[in-house]
């Protein structure tokens, strides 16, 4: 009676998912191969190989990724080389080392990033181009 009643479905067979999930890839692991996401994706290690997701990644201050990405948002503070597809922003923080080709809908680098890229924004590449305190390539 009221909520007594037993289930016979373990918690492992329940396949929910949930938009606020991070995935994480910790400092110290290493994956060759393609991953792709439901939902934010966080690299502390090295990704060599394609990641797709649905959500955010963010590439740590340790993290080094090699390959291609496409994902709604992006957060570099570590390292990138390929191809990277934004389709809302991207943030390269001063620590960031990204190198490649980039399409994006928006960027947002900080003075001191290592930016040397082929990149794609519409009329944003027109403004960051022409603004002298970008430092786009090294």
């Amino acid at each position: 009676m009221f909520g007594n009643k037993k289930s016979n479905e373990s918690p492992a067979s329940t396949n929910s998912y949930s938009p606020n999930s991070i995935n994480s890839l910790a400092q110290g692991t290493s994956v060759k191969g393609d991953i792709s996401a439901e939902s934010d994706f966080r690299i502390d290690g090295k990704l060599d190989g394609n990641l797709k997701s649905k959500g955010r990644l963010i590439i740590g201050g340790s993290g080094e990724v090699r390959g291609e990405v496409n994902c709604q948002n992006a957060v570099i503070e570590g390292s990138f080389d390929g191809t990277l597809n934004v389709t809302e922003l991207l943030v390269v923080k001063e620590s960031a080392r990204v190198t490649g080709e980039i399409t994006v809908g928006n960027v947002n680098v900080e003075s001191g990033a290592v930016f040397n890229v082929s990149c794609n924004t519409g009329a944003s590449v027109k403004k960051m181009v022409s603004d002298p305190k970008m430092k786009l390539a090294n």
